[in-house]
């Protein structure tokens, strides 16, 4: 439908749209336009909401009907550059997808956002799955660079929304494998800490006695579900979610994960032939309320390093993994 000409367009706030504000929406309309362009039009009355004038701040609901003026049309280049190959790695990556949600199996060495020194990231990637409208999927929790596994990404804003939400309210249950040097006694069992940034080393987190104004609490659930030589294999679950908090732990019960450039400690000890040295960290699955109604259950099968690991040290994974997500 046009009003003065093929141009001027007239579309409807979707149901994912309400609550948004006008300018966030004509970013996602305008993605290449610059915002102060966008707010001249929008100060002039060239875009119009349900007929009337609006400010920038307006917020939108589901239904209304926005005049879009011959700006450019909608979903036209975005303003984040998408990278070659990025749209092929990410189907590469994906164990599931539905209409509001996938999941990656994020590989080693692959950080989930940028940051100094990082020239290709996850959140950048996602470009390539930008919609037509100039929608971007959202990151809505992190891994660390060199750990592997699930991670789940928001296809809509209000999935987005939602599945915040389930990781601040810890209503997400994730479990991970790891491949430590030494067994942890108790072979299961709990550990609660107070962990901080390390003040020797601010690229570290340490543990402390006590609780301070710096520290969080930190808790995690294990098992050790194998055990061959010096080696074990454990499940963990973290509760509370801080940073490297599983790394810590490990670290702190005396079996360091191995390949950790950070916090194994073992001295006069060398991986044994056929290991390759990084973190053998992996995020194995994820349950947690899907936006759509019911649970979002998705497990990833263990990255390359890892498997080969397994198979030298003649470690395996149980067929059926119960604890502690089985309910």
């Amino acid at each position: 439908m046009s009003e003065t000409g093929p141009q001027v367009q007239h579309v409807e706030v979707s149901e994912d749209e309400t609550g948004m504000r006008l300018d966030r929406w004509l970013r996602t309309q305008f993605p290449s336009v610059p915002l102060g362009a966008l707010s001249k039009v929008v100060r002039t009355g060239q875009v119009r909401v349900d007929g009337g004038r609006a400010k920038m701040d307006t917020r939108l609901a589901a239904g209304q009907t926005v005049r879009l003026p011959p700006i450019a049309h909608p979903g036209s280049a975005p303003t984040g550059a998408v990278g070659e190959g990025d749209a092929a790695a990410l189907e590469a990556m994906l164990v599931y997808r539905d209409e509001v949600v996938a999941v990656l199996n994020k590989p080693y060495g692959l950080a989930v956002q940028g940051g100094s020194g990082v020239s290709r990231h996850v959140d950048g990637m996602l470009e390539a799955w930008r919609d037509r409208k100039g929608r971007k999927p959202r990151l809505v929790h992190r891994l660390d660079r060199d750990t592997t596994g699930v991670l789940v990404v928001a296809l809509t804003r209000s999935a987005a929304a939602h599945l915040a939400e389930q990781f601040r309210g810890r209503d997400a249950h994730k479990r991970y494998l790891a491949v430590t040097r030494g067994h942890p006694s108790p072979s299961e069992g709990r550990i609660a800490t107070w962990i901080a940034r390390d003040p020797t080393d601010g690229e570290r987190m340490a543990i402390f006695p006590n609780k301070t104004k710096e520290t969080q609490r930190a808790i995690s659930h294990y098992e050790t579900l194998d055990r061959s030589g010096q080696f074990s294999l454990l499940s963990l679950e973290p509760v509370t979610g801080r940073t490297h908090q599983l790394r810590v732990h490990c670290a702190h019960m005396g079996v360091p994960i191995l390949g950790d450039p950070k916090y194994f400690n073992v001295e006069n000890w060398a991986l044994p032939g056929g290991i390759q040295n990084r973190l053998h960290l992996h995020a194995e699955r994820i349950r947690l309320p899907h936006p759509n109604g019911g649970m979002l259950d998705v497990s990833a099968p263990v990255s390359h390093h890892i498997a080969q690991s397994l198979s030298v040290l003649g470690l395996s994974v149980p067929p059926k993994l119960g604890w502690p997500l089985e309910e």
